[in-house]
């Protein structure tokens, strides 16, 4: 089928400048100054980028307003250990902890350690420090005192008291390994360091490989676990992560010259996207904002988003050109035809980062500003400056002849237009619902397996590393020789001043301990109501008739005020309950919390309130629980934009069913998808899922814009549907692989969430690509075909 050439002045000297837009007016009648603004602005903004700092908070991972957040927060000076810590483990390799060599350098590293900056020094335990004491019952009454005995000469007396120390420490399985083959340094860490600034997590995560690399030599092994070093390490990683950067950049720039075949344009619309990604990154430093593990992708989807518009942009001129027109008049025209649908489509990119604002969580919020801003700045350097820039530019002759080639060549000549003979069925009844029936049966079964779809993580250890990378290597071990998992969830009890010894109110702590130690995942519990059950045994010759609480409130308020400070608080107004978990799986947050939840409703009283929630294991509750709530309302929220701009652009319903049918099934399938390979909705996977809506909803703008454009010049579906495939189907094509192959090198990325992520983008990135080529012209012959359509069409 051949197409005729508008007939509109070919020549620029013929072409009426007053013409088109008010918009399209302005900027290109006045084409140099609009290049040179950009140019200013790029200089500028690239200097701005220099000063772009790559960092993390903890307090950025909490979901600020969550009850479970706001009740740690408000007792956060008085819970000790519950917060940003790291442990260190020191394993003696050749034998036990009770060896005077291996003292040695326990202590010299923990005397190293101490001085770190950003180290709360005051909560800081090892052996080495005095804060760690011991308690016993000898014939004499109570005794206590430093862990380490008075005298310590590392001799074999000294360790044999430092051995009987450590049994009554009570530190067995927590400081000290249950096979005595390694000990533990204990290093809360603070918000600032002592100057005020906020602790940089890879610098002191690059302190503490310095220092196991050193200690090492000396014969030890060092295993280290916490939130800085899982930081520390996904910053590591963020060089492999520029690396991906280049090759994305490569295969973009090699795919788009192969579909063109012109170095001038090819280079021009990475040139475009490489300006939007230094207009981002410049107005972070400018608005206060910088990058962190989990936002440093952002560039990158920028960069391929923009290549995407670009590549339209490029491909509309470029075929103007080989139909006889000037550069100039091409590169108006293919503004007019897409600049609206463009713009609509970066809006919808620019809503699907910005819905992430209702998750209550600082990281992911500063994400969808990063995003939102990087989509914002490609309305400038894609849609306006890219085409200005190719109308001074323009394309090779030989490209532009080669991008009409098939206009004037039999359908079955090429490669190219046998492909659109094939998908132009799609607009014929049978093959039309059998492509929605494919869809439905997809819709069905995708929808079943998306409901075992969990909330958080799956994995033990940081499942944002790979499970066999040194971090979670260290975290193996730590759950492997110590009694309590560094996963913990701690209980806050609230009472009235002076009452948290009080009998009634720790026989209820006591019940709930023992419900909780019945569960599955959860290792074991410590509180004041266990300690006073222990030392009411130890008092009467570990006698297990003792091992209980008795009503007697003297005996009770004795061992309270020998207990250590982290199972109350000063002014005993504030019990701690530990609960140690094997993991911080979904499912065995979840089981946890609801029992403790439901035990509170049911035993909270004027004088005892149980509250959560502190401890790592705590935190990640909250969080679950926070991107549960916002998942949903923030899929309803994305939907809800792109329909919308949907309806403004094509100002029809039936136009946007069409449009958002095959996105809603990519989003199933995603879903189905995240259940195969294991992961789960947190963190790092919800801007995946708001993104394929964003960027899916751009295939169909492009698509339907030119479908719908010659339905209402009277062409019939199938000749609107070959000439919108010959106009933007190449370039969808050509985008959806391109993209689909840039992210999927991800998957060798030593940041796993990284590769989770670039098989899901990937995977939507195809669905995409094939649900705009095949179900928007399936579901068009219902909803949108002429009114007096062609029999043949039927």
């Amino acid at each position: 089928m051949k197409y005729s050439t508008p007939s509109t002045p070919a020549d620029s000297g013929e072409f009426d400048p007053k013409s088109g837009s008010l918009i399209e007016r302005l900027l290109f009648n006045n084409r140099l100054v609009v290049v040179v603004l950009c140019a200013l602005i790029t200089l500028l903004l690239a200097s701005q980028a220099i000063r772009l700092e790559l960092n993390a908070s903890f307090e950025k991972t909490l979901p600020t307003h969550h009850p479970y957040v706001t009740n740690y927060r408000s007792y956060k000076s008085e819970l000790n250990g519950l917060g940003n810590s790291v442990r260190v483990a020191v394993a003696n390799p050749g034998g036990t902890i009770y060896d005077a060599q291996y003292m040695e350098t326990l202590r010299q590293m923990s005397d190293e350690i101490f001085l770190l900056p950003g180290v709360d020094r005051v909560q800081m335990k090892s052996i080495w420090t005095p804060s760690t004491r011991w308690v016993g019952v000898t014939e004499e009454g109570m005794e206590g005192g430093p862990v380490i005995p008075d005298g310590y000469d590392g001799s074999q007396a000294s360790m044999e008291r430092l051995a009987i120390n450590v049994n009554r420490s009570g530190e067995i399985g927590q400081l000290v390994a249950l096979d005595s083959g390694s000990s533990t340094i204990y290093v809360p860490l603070l918000d600032k360091d002592a100057e005020g600034n906020p602790i940089s997590y890879a610098e002191f995560a690059t302190r503490l490989e310095e220092l196991r690399g050193r200690y090492e030599q000396q014969g030890v092994e060092i295993h280290i676990t916490g939130f800085a070093k899982v930081i520390g390490d996904l910053i590591d990683g963020v060089r492999s992560v520029l690396m991906f950067f280049a090759i994305a950049v490569a295969i973009a720039t090699a795919m788009v010259y192969w579909y063109t075949r012109c170095v001038r344009s090819t280079a021009l619309v990475v040139l475009a996207s490489l300006t939007a990604v230094v207009w981002q990154l410049g107005l972070l430093p400018v608005l206060g904002y910088s990058l962190d593990p989990y936002s440093i992708l952002v560039p990158f989807l920028v960069f391929a988003i923009g290549m995407s518009h670009g590549a339209q942009k490029m491909n509309g001129i470029m075929q103007d050109v080989g139909r006889g027109f000037d550069k100039l008049v091409a590169a108006r025209f293919t503004f007019r035809r897409l600049f609206l649908a463009g713009l609509t489509a970066l809006l919808a990119d620019a809503v699907g980062f910005a819905v992430l604002l209702v998750i209550d969580i600082p990281v992911i919020r500063e994400l969808a500003i990063a995003a939102s801003i990087g989509v914002a700045v490609l309305i400038f350097t894609n849609l306006i400056l890219l085409p200005i820039l190719l109308s001074y530019i323009g394309v090779s002759e030989r490209a532009a002849k080669r991008s009409v080639a098939n206009e004037n060549e039999d359908q079955s000549h090429s490669a190219e237009a046998r492909l659109w003979v094939f998908l132009d069925r799609f607009t014929r009844r049978k093959w039309a619902i059998g492509a929605i029936l494919t869809g439905v049966t997809l819709a069905i079964a995708g929808g079943a397996l998306s409901t075992q779809l969990k909330i958080g993580d799956l994995d033990q250890g940081a499942p944002e590393l790979r499970p066999d990378g040194r971090y979670n290597r260290d975290v193996a071990f730590m759950n492997q020789h110590y009694g309590a998992s560094s996963d913990v969830l701690a209980v806050m009890i609230e009472t009235p001043a002076g009452f948290c010894s009080q009998y009634g109110i720790l026989k209820a702590v006591d019940l709930l301990e023992w419900q909780l130690r019945q569960l599955p995942g959860v290792e074991t519990t410590n509180s004041l109501a266990l300690m006073s059950r222990r030392m009411l045994s130890g008092l009467n010759e570990g006698n297990p008739l003792w091992y209980g609480l008795l009503p007697n409130q003297n005996m009770l308020n004795f061992i309270t005020a020998g207990a250590p400070r982290g199972l109350y608080n000063d002014d005993c107004s504030l019990l701690t309950l530990y609960v140690y978990l094997q993991d911080h799986k979904a499912d065995t947050l979840t089981r946890v919390v609801d029992h403790i939840e439901q035990f509170a409703a049911a035993n909270n009283r004027e004088d005892v309130t149980f509250l959560l929630a502190a401890g790592s294991a705590g935190i990640q509750a909250a969080t679950n629980i926070a991107v549960k709530e916002a998942w949903r309302n923030m899929l309803l929220l994305v939907y809800g934009a792109v329909i919308l701009l949907s309806f403004i652009t094509f100002r029809s319903w039936r136009a946007v069913v069409v449009a958002i049918l095959p996105l809603m099934l990519t989003s199933i399938l995603a879903e189905a998808l995240m259940v195969l390979l294991g992961m789960g909705v947190k963190v790092a996977t919800l801007p995946v899922i708001a993104l394929g809506v964003g960027i899916g909803i751009d295939y169909a703008l492009y698509i339907l814009s030119v479908t719908m454009s010659r339905l209402r010049a009277g062409a019939s579906l199938s000749e609107a549907y070959l000439r919108a495939l010959q106009f933007t189907g190449k370039v969808v094509i050509l985008t959806g692989v391109t993209l689909a192959v840039g992210v999927v090198t991800w998957v060798f990325s030593p940041i796993k969430f990284q590769a989770d992520m670039g098989l899901l983008l990937a995977f939507m990135f195809l669905w995409n690509m094939l649900g705009a080529l095949i179900l928007i012209p399936a579901l068009a012959h219902f909803l949108m075909k002429p009114a007096a359509e062609p029999e043949s069409q039927r």
